[in-house]
């Protein structure tokens, strides 16, 4: 195989069998990460190359996946910026100093992803060196919708009032916004390719709680820029959202050669949804892998069976591995 059968289902190219890998593979359901983090903080993984490739390579020694995504945090990309970013015990990432105000977007400082962000792209040099042959390495980024949702909220937030406000009450303010995570995640990206990554995913998580109209006029147009400007690297994209079953048109549309499908749409609807010109990724429910075995191999073999066989299918989770 001269590519990694990940990379060629990303191309909608025949492979031998599905590949399959798990958003959040690397993480705290297994031991050895969790040795790990009894001795580091997980910003200290992330700035030291040999620790991050570490935890990325444990999952693919423990189950053989087809895709090793390294390990980092969406958000990591914002301290260069001049955010104030932490991650609090149980609960999550905290930002100390959030986005309220157009003075706050004017002080977002541009970043060198080169220099500021050399962790990461040493880290994934470190593993693809690592890796073997038919295992694809995936490098991703937080897309700008969610990155400005958790820069204006100031951390999770379960109805995103402040950025929905934010939105409708200064949207030239939000253009702002949302023009300089593009930038910034348009650089990162290609720095990521640029360093070994053979696949990138471009991961929206929060946008299912955006309707239609309010997604094709604030978040496509940015989201599209992101995929136009990646067009000319030799590198597959993933497309990933959840909740997005009323958005999987416009989805398609703003970019990707795969989509994401959660497991709220099944795979055979939601892949006629994007188009059959598109791949697609998913589709099963996080919690399922705590039920019984026979109902785990059910789920997978249903999810199989709606894909038909079809080039362009890669087995993943719907969203990623819960803790």
């Amino acid at each position: 195989m001269s590519e990694p059968r990940l990379v060629a289902a990303c191309r909608r190219q025949p492979v031998d069998y599905t590949p399959a890998w798990f958003m959040r593979q690397a993480g705290r359901f297994l031991p050895e990460y969790r040795a790990v983090r009894e001795k580091h903080t997980l910003l200290e993984i992330c700035a030291e190359p040999e620790l991050t490739a570490e935890v990325t390579l444990q999952p693919i020694r423990r189950f053989e996946m087809d895709g090793a995504i390294i390990f980092a945090d969406i958000l990591l990309p914002l301290v260069p910026m001049g955010i104030d970013l932490s991650f609090i015990p149980d609960v999550g990432p905290s930002i100390a100093n959030p986005i309220r105000t157009a003075e706050n977007v004017a002080a977002l400082r541009p970043v060198d992803v080169d220099e500021a962000l050399s962790s990461t792209f040493m880290a994934l040099s470190l593993v693809r060196a690592e890796l073997p042959a038919d295992t694809a390495l995936i490098g991703f980024a937080g897309a700008p919708f969610t990155l400005a949702s958790y820069l204006i909220e100031g951390g999770p937030t379960r109805n995103f009032i402040k950025t929905k406000s934010f939105m409708y009450h200064e949207p030239e303010t939000f253009r702002t916004l949302m023009e300089k995570l593009v930038t910034l995640t348009i650089a990162y990206l290609t720095a990521q390719a640029e360093a070994g990554a053979q696949v990138l995913q471009l991961f929206d998580s929060w946008v299912g709680y955006l309707g239609q109209e309010d997604y094709r006029r604030y978040i496509k147009p940015h989201s599209a820029a992101i995929f136009e400007a990646l067009r000319h690297l030799d590198c597959p994209t993933i497309h990933f959202g959840v909740g997005t079953g009323e958005l999987l048109e416009d989805i398609s549309e703003a970019g990707g050669d795969v989509i994401g499908l959660d497991w709220r749409v099944p795979l055979d609807e939601g892949w006629a949804r994007v188009g059959e010109g598109k791949a697609v990724q998913g589709n099963l429910d996080p919690a399922v892998l705590y039920a019984p075995h026979d109902f785990i191999r059910e789920r997978v073999q249903q999810i199989l069976t709606r894909a038909n066989g079809r080039p362009g299918h890669i087995f993943n989770l719907g969203h990623g591995v819960t803790p």
